[in-house]
């Protein structure tokens, strides 16, 4: 039987994976495993490779054959050559006829939008606003990592509620309910630097504490607060940048999406407040569909306006059989 599309979301935490039948609608179940660091990573291919196996090939059976498969990476943005180089490998590793591999923003913007123009706040580990305009413009803003960018992301607000636990255990900073909660999740503060890199991948682990951050502001905690105002704020000039750059005087739809959004109102009630001074008007709107939507609309069509961003290759060669899969996703993923 051949399947219409394998949907693929890899993110920094997690990837999820979610296979369409002919005629059927999705499978009933979302197959979900550990993510990947990035595809700018140095290993971020292979690591990638290895997550989106895991998530994959549970999900086939027999001498099933794939139409497409489509990929939305974190990473590809920022390394076209990496998204390239997984395309290729992923067509070598599944039972395929084409794979197409794009960043995890645009898998997003195009299942917030169901393919059509506006800005899509996407905040997650990471963060990234993506805009696409009615003339076909293109705005990619932030999405530079942990290091250089993400700005308001989990990641950034789990990192800045560890400083802040660190400068109230130093004597340096004032009290905060936030030193408590990094002892709860992470034991002795002296040794949160070797915790925060014990899996690898510190963005994510920072980011699993975003939520305490969330949880302390609501309790009337000034730092957590502040944190989160902030967080809001960068958030905030993101959508409006990538609103500015899209050009246009219409009213320009906008939605947000991603984990971080399960944070609430200590997120997004600053974040509205943010949204409602931009000089063009801007309609926020509830996403049609997640990224694993926005990921099948691309593995099945090449039409739409974010096509110029996705890598595709295409079979010339007989598929690979189906593999048995792993036990489990390898260690280091």
């Amino acid at each position: 039987m051949k399947t219409a599309a394998v949907a693929v979301d890899l993110g920094k935490t997690g990837c999820r994976a979610v296979l369409w039948r002919d005629g059927t609608g999705p499978a009933p179940a979302v197959r979900e495993v550990p993510g990947a660091p990035g595809l700018a990573t140095d290993q971020g291919v292979e690591l990638a490779r290895a997550a989106v196996q895991a998530a994959v090939l549970p999900l086939l059976h027999g001498s099933q054959r794939l139409a497409a498969v489509c990929v939305g990476a974190a990473g590809a943005a920022a390394s076209p050559e990496a998204a390239r180089s997984l395309a290729d490998r992923l067509l070598d590793d599944l039972p395929a006829e084409e794979v197409a591999v794009t960043s995890d923003a645009v898998t997003a913007h195009a299942g917030a939008l169901g393919g059509r123009t506006g800005v899509v706040l996407a905040i997650g580990t990471g963060s990234v606003a993506i805009g696409i305009g009615e003339d076909g413009s293109y705005a990619r803003v932030d999405g530079w990592g942990p290091w250089l960018g993400d700005e308001g992301s989990g990641a950034w607000i789990g990192a800045a509620g560890l400083r802040a636990a660190l400068r109230a255990h130093d004597g340096r900073g004032p009290d905060t309910a936030l030193l408590a909660a990094a002892r709860a999740m992470f034991g002795d503060p002296d040794r949160l630097p070797s915790a925060l890199g014990r899996d690898g991948n510190p963005a994510r682990t920072a980011a699993a504490f975003a939520p305490d951050v969330a949880r302390a502001a609501a309790a009337g905690d000034p730092a957590a607060s502040a944190i989160l105002r902030e967080a809001a704020t960068a958030l905030g000039e993101a959508v409006l940048a990538a609103a500015h750059r899209v050009g246009g005087d219409d009213v320009l739809p906008v939605t947000i999406t991603g984990g971080l959004t399960g944070l609430g109102d200590p997120l997004l009630g600053p974040l509205t407040s943010a949204l409602a001074g931009s000089p063009r008007p801007l309609k926020t709107v509830p996403p049609l569909g997640d990224p694993l939507d926005g990921a099948r609309l691309l593995a099945l069509d090449a039409s739409v306006p974010h096509e110029p961003h996705v890598v595709r290759v295409r079979r010339t060669t007989p598929p690979p059989p189906v593999l048995s899969p792993p036990v489990s996703p390898p260690a280091d993923v």
